[in-house]
């Protein structure tokens, strides 16, 4: 009979050590529960998030910095010396990396200041280059290289001659073209350079002012520069340009991203921006309209 009760006894005391052990076992269980919580909510502070896009933001604007400074630079075409090849309204990617870098290949308000070019690459002729104005502070220009050094080059009514050879070209049809209100008719040729290079150039006449030049002779480490709008063109042939140091180049145009004929021109014109109830809308819907989607993402050439 005593066997009996101490048999029981033990067994109350397993039943109760069970029932403690297992509402320990429950409380941690709870206090996980309540750790998983916090870090939870610790996951989504609202201020850890804030930092994180910003801190997102911040590396962003490094990068596109370093791709605008070291790879790439972004221009657009002001004006018609380069038609029928480069259009106002296009904007373009220059490559810094074709030729190398020099001091003109960085913005000015870095201020780096130093002779010569790093990693240079020689330009071919043929290539469409941005370069630095030699005689206008923080101006660039594009334009096609003609001449590379040593090279003689003139023009006789209206023909290229690079070392005494004509470059030849050949009559493709006549277009017009609307310079700001001014129709203007040009004679569109296929023209192909000494090294195979072919692309099309526009003509007015050919007794027009740089039709006919004296004969330039390109210094070692200079270029020779002539839009492909021949007559409608800045560029070496003129006193105000020149031939191009070397160390003026910023990089070869590559690719066209972007294209408009315009966005606002035709708009109605009124005080303030928002005076006219139509004018936003009517800019909206030229600026969708006249983009040139065909050109977007052109090689240059």
């Amino acid at each position: 009979m005593a066997k009996k009760k101490t048999d029981k006894a033990k067994k109350e005391v397993s039943i109760e050590t069970d029932a403690e052990e297992n509402g320990s076992e429950n409380k941690d269980a709870v206090e996980n529960t309540h750790e998983d919580d916090s870090e939870i909510t610790t996951i989504l502070d609202p201020e850890k998030e804030d930092r994180g896009f910003w801190s997102a933001l911040a590396l962003a604007a490094v990068l596109a910095f370093c791709f605008r400074i070291f790879l790439y630079q972004p221009f657009n075409i002001p004006s018609s010396s380069m038609y029928p090849n480069l259009l106002i309204g296009d904007y373009l990617f220059v490559s810094k990396l074709s030729y190398g870098y020099s001091r003109f290949s960085f913005p000015d308000f870095l201020h780096v200041d130093f002779r010569g070019r790093v990693f240079e690459k020689q330009p071919e002729r043929g290539d469409i280059a941005v370069f630095r104005q030699p005689y206008e502070r923080g101006i660039d220009y594009i334009k096609r290289i003609i001449g590379l050094p040593g090279d003689t080059v003139q023009m006789r009514s209206g023909e290229l001659y690079i070392n005494g050879e004509r470059v030849p070209r050949t009559f493709i049809d006549i277009r017009e073209h609307d310079d700001e209100g001014v129709i203007e008719t040009f004679s569109k040729y296929e023209t192909t350079l000494p090294n195979g290079v072919t692309h099309y150039i526009y003509e007015k006449s050919d007794d027009e002012y740089y039709d006919n030049t004296p004969l330039f002779t390109v210094p070692d480490g200079h270029y020779f520069f002539m839009g492909d709008s021949r007559d409608a063109s800045l560029d070496s042939r003129s006193d105000r340009v020149g031939m191009i140091p070397a160390d003026h180049l910023i990089g070869r145009a590559t690719i066209i991203f972007f294209s408009t004929a315009g966005i606002g021109d035709s708009c109605p014109v009124r005080e303030g921006f928002f005076a006219h109830p139509r004018m936003l809308g009517c800019i909206v819907y030229n600026g969708v309209k006249n983009i040139r989607y065909r050109r977007i993402f052109r090689h240059i050439r």
